[in-house]
């Protein structure tokens, strides 16, 4: 079997066992190419994303390493990685920040060295250290040393090799990143982090040997424009595969999105009404309502007309891993609440893109679509470029990152009652609490 029939075999067995991804693997453009990655990477192609593979790569790699390989890279690309990594200060920690991410969204199986445990690989390789060092010493040829130290099985990043760390499970990227910076700076300072698998990664990071997306400089110097139509490429691409999926009867996976319901609503965590009063703007519609009870001093026998000022916010809602279920059902439980206060509001959800723009219209259900890593500026942007269309902003969230952008009007954080406090926010910053 050929290399292009046992990446079609790949993609059927890919199409079977977790169909969404299937269909979005058929729509990306793949080629060969040895000289340009070392393993697979994902590069631009247009405006579209294609997947470029190293042939002999390929080749060494089990059928079930292959799924891996294909759904990582369709990860990368679904959580936006190629077009934020550049955002980051250390690109290295970046580089291993984002496999620590999306390597939980696929079966360890599939994954290099998944099939074993840290200790079990840690074992192996002390083994083949003494097997080395014997070689060595009765001057074995360097093919057999070679051959010896390929006994040691390559390994993905994975969190549950750093149990020290007491990393939370599918928290985005910039969570991991900042976990790893924190480490890092730990490191340089008093020579350890505290945890020995975590400065051996540290140790490896420094040396170079980082996972390879030397494909993703096609997107770098991406002019604004042509960033906006990558991702709307790739929200359009993402729902076609969603719609095919369902059309076959497939489940879309969680981490791409799901459905959010609120069983009961409960009283609000905070003040809208009053803040509501406070925050009213140039983004006012006037509405008239007919009363009986009033008469038209115009004219004779019909109702009187009350007038009244509705206000249009915006409503971002933070869709990455980080945020749990829970915390996406309390903030809807919030949002219900300004709903009643008579607001008309436009939802915006946003992992490191932005996913949709939709109004609420007071179901007690929402589609989540995200669920990738963190990033405030798309929502922030699209607000600066739209203050004239809405009274504020309101942003639920975690508070796990940062921005630079500075908006241009009324901004409120809303953070969940679990998150810690995150005051570098712009604007005001509030923590549901009862």
């Amino acid at each position: 079997m050929d290399k292009v029939q046992s990446l079609s075999k790949a993609a059927k067995d890919l199409m079977l066992k977790e169909p969404y991804y299937g269909f979005f693997l058929i729509m990306l453009n793949k080629v060969w190419d040895k000289r340009r990655v070392p393993t697979a990477g994902v590069s631009k192609n247009g405006i579209n994303y294609q997947l470029t593979i190293n042939d002999d790569f390929w080749e060494s790699l089990t059928e079930e390493h292959r799924l891996g390989l294909l759904k990582h890279e369709l990860l990368h690309i679904a959580f936006g990685h190629l077009t934020t990594f550049f955002k980051f200060s250390d690109k290295r920690l970046a580089n291993v920040a984002m496999d620590m991410e999306i390597n939980q969204y696929i079966d360890n199986n599939w994954l290099p060295g998944g099939e074993y445990t840290k200790q079990e690989i840690d074992d192996i390789r002390d083994q083949v250290k003494i097997e080395i060092a014997a070689a060595r010493e009765r001057d074995a040829p360097i093919e057999e040393i070679r051959e010896l130290a390929n006994k040691v099985p390559a390994r993905g990043i994975m969190i549950d090799d750093y149990p020290d760390m007491n990393l939370d499970r599918k928290a985005g990227c910039r969570y991991y990143y900042d976990k790893l910076k924190e480490a890092k700076d730990k490191k340089d300072q008093n020579g350890t982090c505290g945890d020995s698998n975590m400065d051996s990664l540290l140790d490896d990071i420094e040396n170079g040997d980082t996972p390879d997306h030397s494909t993703w400089e096609d997107f770098e110097n991406l002019t604004e424009a042509e960033q906006k139509l990558i991702e709307k490429q790739l929200q359009k691409v993402l729902t076609d595969a969603k719609e095919q999926t369902e059309k076959k009867r497939g489940t879309v996976p969680g981490e791409i999105e799901g459905v959010i319901i609120i069983e009961e609503i409960v009283k609000a965590k905070f003040d809208w009404r009053g803040y509501i009063r406070r925050f009213t703007g140039i983004s006012t519609h006037v509405f008239t309502k007919k009363i009986r009870r009033k008469e038209n001093r115009r004219f004779d026998a019909n109702p009187g007309l009350k007038i009244k000022m509705k206000q249009h916010m915006l409503l971002g809602i933070d869709t990455s891993g980080s945020v749990s279920d829970s915390e996406l059902k309390e903030f809807m439980n919030e949002i219900h609440h300004i709903y009643k206060a008579g607001v008309e509001i436009t939802i915006i959800q946003c992992d490191t893109t932005i996913k949709s723009i939709a109004p609420y219209k007071g179901k007690n259900e929402i589609e989540v679509k995200g669920r990738g890593g963190t990033e405030f500026d798309p929502v922030l942007e699209y607000f600066n470029a739209n203050t004239k269309k809405y009274t504020s902003l309101v942003y639920f969230t975690d508070g796990e990152c940062d921005t630079d952008v500075k908006p241009r009007g009324n901004v409120l954080w809303v953070l969940s009652e679990r998150s810690s406090m995150n005051t570098d926010l712009p604007g005001k910053v509030i923590r549901l609490e009862l």
